[in-house]
Formats: C-alpha cells, sequence, structure tokens
C-alpha cells in the first residue's frame, strides 16, 4: 500500500511532514473552513453588523416563515439537508455556483428534512447559505470578511480560497501524478473551500482556541467535553484540529480523503500529549 502523505503539528512535538507532504505548501482543508466562517459570523454580531438569531430572509430571498436563521445555519440546527441537491459525480460542487444558490434560496420551504432548532444534521448547504447572508448582509465578498475579521487582525496570510498552481500541494495520483482536486470556490467555499499551508492552519488553531487572540472562541466549533474540534475532507484530503483547556493541540493533515483514520490519529495524539502531561 501507498503511503500517505502526513504532517503532524501539535503542542508536544516539532512540526513534521513525511512521505511527501509539506508544512509550506497549500493544502485543501475542507470543512475546517466553518469555523473560520463562524468566526466572522461571530465577530458582525459583536459589532453589532447583525444577529445571530436573525432570520436567513432578512438578508436572502427565501420564502418567509422557514423559521432558519443564522444562528441555525452555524449550529447545524437549521433542519437542512447535509448537500446541495444535483451534484455531479466527478466534481461535485463545480456546478454550484452563485445561481443554483440563488435558485435553492427561492425555494427553500421545499428543503428542510426537520424543523429548525430540534435537531442537528450537519449541513455543508447551511453553511454555504450563511457563507452567503453574511456577504449580502455586509455588501462585502467572503473572502474580503475572512481577511478583514480573522486572517488581517492575527496577521495571518497563507489561506486563500485560489491559492498560486505551483504553491499547491495535491495527492498523487496514477504514476505519481496530481490529482486534479474539486471545484470548491462557488457556493460552497464558506462550507469547505479554502486552503491554507498547514503551519497556517495550526497557528489559526492555536490563535483561535488556545490564546484566544480574537476573544472567546466562536460557539461554533465542534465539541465534545471539554475539547473543542473540527475536521474537513474533500476527496482527496483531511485535516483534523483540536484544543484542550489546558493549552494541549494538535493538528493533522493528510493527503487522503479518509477522515474516519484521520480523525483517529488526532484523537489519538492528543490523547497521548494529555496523557503525558498527567503522569
Amino acid at each position: 500500500m501507498r503511503p500517505v502523505p502526513t504532517c503532524i503539528l501539535s503542542s508536544a512535538d516539532a512540526p513534521q511532514a513525511v512521505d511527501g507532504h509539506d508544512l509550506d505548501r497549500y493544502v485543501q482543508i475542507g470543512s475546517l473552513t466553518k469555523p473560520l466562517t463562524a468566526t466572522v459570523l461571530t465577530r458582525l454580531a459583536e459589532a453589532g453588523k447583525l444577529q445571530l438569531d436573525d432570520p436567513l430572509d432578512k438578508f436572502l430571498p427565501a420564502p418567509p416563515g422557514t423559521g432558519i436563521t443564522l444562528r441555525h445555519l452555524a449550529a447545524h440546527t437549521s433542519g437542512l439537508p447535509r448537500l446541495p441537491p444535483h451534484l455531479h459525480r466527478r466534481d461535485p460542487y463545480a456546478p454550484f455556483d452563485a445561481q443554483a444558490l440563488d435558485t435553492l434560496v427561492r425555494r427553500l420551504d421545499t428543503l428542510p428534512t426537520a424543523a429548525p432548532g430540534h435537531t442537528e444534521e450537519y449541513s455543508n448547504l447551511g453553511y454555504a447559505l450563511l457563507g452567503a447572508a453574511l456577504v449580502s448582509a455586509t455588501g462585502t465578498s467572503y473572502e474580503d470578511l475572512l481577511e478583514r475579521h480573522v486572517l488581517a487582525p492575527l496577521g495571518i496570510t497563507e489561506i486563500s480560497a485560489g491559492p498560486p498552481p505551483e504553491r499547491r500541494l495535491l495527492r498523487p495520483g496514477l504514476f505519481g501524478r496530481p490529482v486534479r482536486p474539486w471545484t470548491m470556490n462557488g457556493a460552497i467555499l464558506p462550507a469547505g473551500g479554502l486552503w491554507a499551508t498547514p503551519r497556517t492552519a495550526a497557528r489559526l488553531t492555536v490563535a483561535l482556541l488556545v490564546e484566544q487572540e480574537l476573544g472567546e472562541p466562536t460557539p461554533f466549533w465542534q465539541t465534545a467535553g471539554p475539547l473543542r474540534w473540527h475536521n474537513g475532507a474533500t476527496r482527496d484530503a483531511s485535516v483534523f484540529t483540536g484544543a484542550l483547556p489546558d493549552g494541549t493541540w494538535v493538528l493533522i493533515h493528510r493527503l487522503s480523503g479518509n477522515a474516519e483514520q484521520t480523525d483517529e490519529l488526532g484523537i489519538g495524539l492528543l490523547r497521548n500529549i494529555a496523557g503525558s502531561k498527567a503522569s
């Protein structure tokens, strides 16, 4: 079996990159984009630009009465399905552009599988709508919102929706040729379309969760007891990051879409580090 290019960064050891991974080239971070989008939402709410419980139809042309709020979208309690309909098999999000999103918004009352606020169902579609709502509320592009409210205050630069092709690190395919990545710079961008260098992704984890340079972290990280965490995966890349209140943190990125294995590695490393501190 071909080894999987992997990088490991943590509070315990020096960064490692093995089997062809690279700490300083851009990789897809998938749904690790979501807590950054949620951080923008929280920062805008703190600045009084909007409220977490504003209805979605305040910002987008959704049918009135869906009951879906920005908070529901950020917390995955909107009742919306996980994915937009009519995705492509080979490059699923390529056709999901602004026009496709607008079409969905206008018939949003036909899409929920549950009433908002009652059940949690992880939704890429929900975060695509959340990003579009933030753009509409501010008249600012998603990338500019991210830069203004998250990246610039942290002094971070190496995160992008479209990094230079020569600096991208892609999964090697047949005969070692790089596999073409999914197209995720359209409407799905706020849900999972960002690229970052592993060093930058780790810096975000530390800045947001450990050092809390922007204040209390957005409540829309995933949680498991005291652990704040998030993962992300595309067809060819997967990432896990998490931090504990004592400052223990990890970030693992692999050029493999097997998110379950990446999560297991990350959780195992967190436990080892926390265990060594306790002993």
